[in-house]
Protein backbone atom coordinates (compact mmCIF):
# COMPACT_ATOMS: atom_id res chain seq x y z
CA UNK A 1 0.00 0.00 0.00
CA UNK A 2 1.36 3.34 -0.86
CA UNK A 3 1.88 5.83 2.05
CA UNK A 4 0.65 9.00 0.04
CA UNK A 5 -3.49 8.46 0.88
CA UNK A 6 -4.13 12.44 -1.20
CA UNK A 7 -2.77 16.01 -1.42
CA UNK A 8 -3.45 16.08 2.23
CA UNK A 9 -3.16 13.16 4.34
CA UNK A 10 -0.73 10.81 4.93
CA UNK A 11 -0.24 7.25 6.80
CA UNK A 12 1.87 7.46 10.62
CA UNK A 13 1.78 4.32 10.84
CA UNK A 14 -1.85 3.13 11.29
CA UNK A 15 -3.17 6.98 11.83
CA UNK A 16 -4.19 9.37 9.26
CA UNK A 17 -1.77 12.94 9.61
CA UNK A 18 -1.31 15.95 7.99
CA UNK A 19 1.41 15.71 5.58
CA UNK A 20 3.06 18.19 6.79
CA UNK A 21 3.25 16.77 9.84
CA UNK A 22 4.56 13.67 8.77
CA UNK A 23 8.17 14.42 8.75
CA UNK A 24 8.44 16.04 12.36
CA UNK A 25 6.38 12.45 13.90
CA UNK A 26 9.05 10.48 12.10
CA UNK A 27 11.89 13.13 13.43
CA UNK A 28 10.59 12.40 17.11
CA UNK A 29 10.37 9.03 16.64
CA UNK A 30 14.10 9.07 16.11
CA UNK A 31 15.49 11.69 18.12
CA UNK A 32 13.82 9.60 21.03
CA UNK A 33 15.62 6.48 19.65
CA UNK A 34 19.11 7.46 18.10
CA UNK A 35 21.06 6.43 21.24
CA UNK A 36 19.98 2.87 21.07
CA UNK A 37 19.16 2.29 17.70
CA UNK A 38 21.82 -0.18 16.87
CA UNK A 39 21.11 -2.27 20.19
CA UNK A 40 17.32 -2.60 19.62
CA UNK A 41 18.44 -3.47 15.58
CA UNK A 42 20.61 -6.49 17.51
CA UNK A 43 17.70 -7.31 19.93
CA UNK A 44 15.07 -7.24 17.77
CA UNK A 45 16.58 -8.79 14.31
CA UNK A 46 18.64 -10.81 16.95
CA UNK A 47 21.41 -9.42 15.22
CA UNK A 48 20.44 -10.85 11.51
CA UNK A 49 20.26 -7.12 10.29
CA UNK A 50 23.90 -7.36 9.83
CA UNK A 51 24.12 -10.31 7.26
CA UNK A 52 21.16 -8.23 5.29
CA UNK A 53 23.23 -5.44 5.41
CA UNK A 54 26.48 -7.79 4.45
CA UNK A 55 24.15 -8.81 1.28
CA UNK A 56 23.62 -5.30 0.08
CA UNK A 57 27.00 -4.50 -0.02
CA UNK A 58 28.38 -7.58 -2.35
CA UNK A 59 25.20 -6.89 -3.71
CA UNK A 60 25.93 -2.96 -4.64
CA UNK A 61 28.71 -4.11 -6.92
CA UNK A 62 30.85 -0.67 -5.13
CA UNK A 63 34.43 -0.46 -6.35
CA UNK A 64 37.69 1.23 -5.52
CA UNK A 65 36.75 4.68 -6.50
CA UNK A 66 33.30 4.64 -6.49
CA UNK A 67 30.97 7.66 -5.41
CA UNK A 68 28.00 6.59 -2.92
CA UNK A 69 25.42 8.01 -1.44
CA UNK A 70 23.73 6.53 1.93
CA UNK A 71 20.40 8.15 2.29
CA UNK A 72 18.85 8.06 5.93
CA UNK A 73 22.23 6.19 6.75
CA UNK A 74 21.55 6.89 10.36
CA UNK A 75 24.65 5.64 12.99
CA UNK A 76 26.50 4.93 10.05
CA UNK A 77 27.06 1.14 9.40
CA UNK A 78 26.96 0.49 5.96
CA UNK A 79 28.69 3.94 5.39
CA UNK A 80 31.31 2.12 7.40
CA UNK A 81 31.48 -0.72 4.92
CA UNK A 82 30.84 1.29 2.07
CA UNK A 83 34.02 3.90 2.82
CA UNK A 84 36.23 0.16 3.00
CA UNK A 85 35.53 -0.65 -0.48
CA UNK A 86 35.71 2.69 -2.53
CA UNK A 87 38.70 3.46 -0.93
CA UNK A 88 41.03 6.93 -0.33
CA UNK A 89 40.06 7.45 -4.00
CA UNK A 90 36.67 6.76 -3.70
CA UNK A 91 33.72 8.97 -1.46
CA UNK A 92 31.01 8.19 0.97
CA UNK A 93 28.26 10.62 1.31
CA UNK A 94 26.56 9.95 4.78
CA UNK A 95 22.97 11.84 4.59
CA UNK A 96 19.83 11.31 7.07
CA UNK A 97 17.50 13.85 7.63
CA UNK A 98 17.70 13.19 11.78
CA UNK A 99 20.07 15.44 13.18
CA UNK A 100 20.26 13.03 16.38
CA UNK A 101 20.92 10.24 14.05
CA UNK A 102 23.12 11.78 11.67
CA UNK A 103 25.30 13.01 15.05
CA UNK A 104 25.37 9.17 16.29
CA UNK A 105 26.75 8.17 13.05
CA UNK A 106 29.35 10.78 12.82
CA UNK A 107 30.63 10.15 16.29
CA UNK A 108 31.06 6.48 15.40
CA UNK A 109 32.57 6.76 12.56
CA UNK A 110 35.00 9.09 13.95
CA UNK A 111 35.65 6.90 16.95
CA UNK A 112 36.40 3.81 14.48
CA UNK A 113 38.84 6.09 12.40
CA UNK A 114 36.53 6.14 9.10
CA UNK A 115 36.37 9.65 7.87
CA UNK A 116 39.08 10.64 5.57
CA UNK A 117 36.88 9.31 2.54
CA UNK A 118 33.26 9.89 4.10
CA UNK A 119 31.38 13.22 4.15
CA UNK A 120 27.94 14.24 5.91
CA UNK A 121 24.82 15.81 4.95
CA UNK A 122 21.34 16.77 6.67
CA UNK A 123 19.38 16.19 4.04
CA UNK A 124 15.16 15.54 3.17
CA UNK A 125 16.01 11.85 0.91
CA UNK A 126 12.90 14.07 -1.60
CA UNK A 127 14.85 17.24 -2.01
CA UNK A 128 18.66 16.15 -2.32
CA UNK A 129 21.23 18.89 -2.45
CA UNK A 130 23.61 17.12 -4.90
CA UNK A 131 24.37 17.89 -8.30
CA UNK A 132 23.18 15.63 -11.09
CA UNK A 133 24.90 12.42 -12.38
CA UNK A 134 26.59 12.82 -9.11
CA UNK A 135 26.95 9.18 -7.76
CA UNK A 136 27.47 5.73 -8.68
CA UNK A 137 25.55 3.79 -6.48
CA UNK A 138 22.49 5.57 -3.99
CA UNK A 139 21.78 3.11 -0.73
CA UNK A 140 18.74 3.50 1.56
CA UNK A 141 18.52 1.07 3.99
CA UNK A 142 15.68 0.81 6.00
CA UNK A 143 14.46 4.71 5.64
CA UNK A 144 12.57 4.85 2.96
CA UNK A 145 8.93 3.57 4.57
CA UNK A 146 9.78 6.53 6.76
CA UNK A 147 9.58 9.43 3.64
CA UNK A 148 6.77 10.82 2.90
CA UNK A 149 6.37 10.79 -0.58
CA UNK A 150 8.79 7.76 -1.74
CA UNK A 151 7.76 8.41 -5.39
CA UNK A 152 9.24 12.27 -5.14
CA UNK A 153 12.16 10.53 -3.21
CA UNK A 154 12.74 7.76 -5.73
CA UNK A 155 12.93 10.42 -8.40
CA UNK A 156 15.41 12.56 -6.32
CA UNK A 157 17.90 9.62 -5.93
CA UNK A 158 17.47 8.86 -9.66
CA UNK A 159 18.52 12.92 -10.48
CA UNK A 160 21.62 12.57 -8.40
CA UNK A 161 23.01 8.86 -9.89
CA UNK A 162 25.13 8.88 -12.82
CA UNK A 163 23.90 7.15 -15.72
CA UNK A 164 24.60 3.36 -15.22
CA UNK A 165 24.19 3.87 -11.52
CA UNK A 166 22.64 1.90 -9.59
CA UNK A 167 20.06 2.24 -6.35
CA UNK A 168 19.68 -0.38 -3.33
CA UNK A 169 16.62 -0.03 -1.19
CA UNK A 170 16.85 -2.86 1.70
CA UNK A 171 13.52 -2.41 3.64
CA UNK A 172 11.33 -4.58 5.30
CA UNK A 173 8.33 -6.32 2.85
CA UNK A 174 6.04 -9.21 3.11
CA UNK A 175 6.79 -12.65 4.27
CA UNK A 176 5.74 -15.24 1.49
CA UNK A 177 4.60 -17.96 3.94
CA UNK A 178 1.29 -16.98 5.83
CA UNK A 179 2.02 -18.80 9.13
CA UNK A 180 5.71 -16.97 9.21
CA UNK A 181 3.40 -13.88 8.41
CA UNK A 182 0.82 -15.12 11.51
CA UNK A 183 4.19 -15.71 13.49
CA UNK A 184 6.05 -12.11 12.33
CA UNK A 185 2.86 -10.21 13.61
CA UNK A 186 2.59 -11.47 17.27
CA UNK A 187 6.40 -11.03 17.67
CA UNK A 188 6.11 -7.20 16.00
CA UNK A 189 3.16 -6.15 17.55
CA UNK A 190 3.30 -8.09 20.79
CA UNK A 191 7.25 -7.97 21.68
CA UNK A 192 8.63 -5.04 19.89
CA UNK A 193 6.82 -2.23 22.02
CA UNK A 194 7.94 -3.97 25.12
CA UNK A 195 11.47 -4.85 23.84
CA UNK A 196 11.50 -1.05 23.16
CA UNK A 197 10.09 0.18 26.50
CA UNK A 198 12.61 -2.42 28.44
CA UNK A 199 15.88 -1.48 26.91
CA UNK A 200 14.75 2.06 24.86
CA UNK A 201 12.78 3.35 27.86
CA UNK A 202 10.04 4.61 24.12
CA UNK A 203 7.35 1.56 23.95
CA UNK A 204 6.00 4.37 21.39
CA UNK A 205 8.54 4.44 18.81
CA UNK A 206 8.36 0.73 18.90
CA UNK A 207 4.72 0.90 17.96
CA UNK A 208 5.13 2.92 15.39
CA UNK A 209 7.97 0.19 13.71
CA UNK A 210 5.74 -2.53 12.83
CA UNK A 211 2.90 -0.30 12.08
CA UNK A 212 5.02 1.16 9.33
CA UNK A 213 6.41 -1.69 7.69
CA UNK A 214 2.86 -3.03 7.30
CA UNK A 215 1.61 0.31 5.72
CA UNK A 216 4.91 0.20 3.38
CA UNK A 217 4.03 -0.62 -0.01
CA UNK A 218 5.15 -5.04 -0.70
CA UNK A 219 7.89 -6.41 -2.56
CA UNK A 220 6.07 -5.90 -6.79
CA UNK A 221 4.63 -2.66 -5.57
CA UNK A 222 7.45 -1.20 -4.86
CA UNK A 223 9.12 -2.77 -7.69
CA UNK A 224 6.58 -1.38 -10.14
CA UNK A 225 7.43 2.12 -7.99
CA UNK A 226 10.88 2.09 -9.15
CA UNK A 227 9.61 1.49 -12.75
CA UNK A 228 7.36 4.47 -12.78
CA UNK A 229 10.47 6.59 -11.44
CA UNK A 230 12.67 5.80 -14.64
CA UNK A 231 14.88 3.14 -13.26
CA UNK A 232 15.16 0.31 -15.51
CA UNK A 233 16.06 -3.83 -14.97
CA UNK A 234 14.74 -3.24 -11.51
CA UNK A 235 14.11 -6.34 -9.16
CA UNK A 236 14.40 -7.72 -6.36
CA UNK A 237 15.61 -10.21 -3.81
CA UNK A 238 13.85 -11.78 -0.47
CA UNK A 239 15.97 -12.13 2.93
CA UNK A 240 15.12 -13.98 6.01
CA UNK A 241 11.36 -15.55 3.89
CA UNK A 242 10.08 -11.81 2.36
CA UNK A 243 10.59 -10.34 5.85
CA UNK A 244 13.14 -8.52 4.46
CA UNK A 245 14.01 -7.60 0.74
CA UNK A 246 16.43 -5.37 -1.42
CA UNK A 247 15.51 -3.71 -4.33
CA UNK A 248 17.69 -2.47 -6.92
CA UNK A 249 17.49 -0.71 -9.91
CA UNK A 250 19.39 1.25 -13.07
CA UNK A 251 19.68 4.45 -14.10
CA UNK A 252 19.78 4.34 -18.11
Amino acid sequence: MIAIMSDETTHFGYQTVPVANKAQRVADVFHSVAGKYDLMNDLMSVGIHRIWKCITIEMSAVRPGHSVLDIAGGTGDLAAKFATRVGPEGLVVLADINESMLKVGRDRLIDRGVVENVRFAQTDAQHLPFPDNSFDVVSIAFGLRNVTNKDLALRAMLRVLKPGGRLLVLEFSRPQNPVIGKLYDGYSFNLLPKLGQLFARDAESYRYLPESIRMHPDQKTLQAMLDSAGFVNTDYHNMSAGIVALHRGVKP
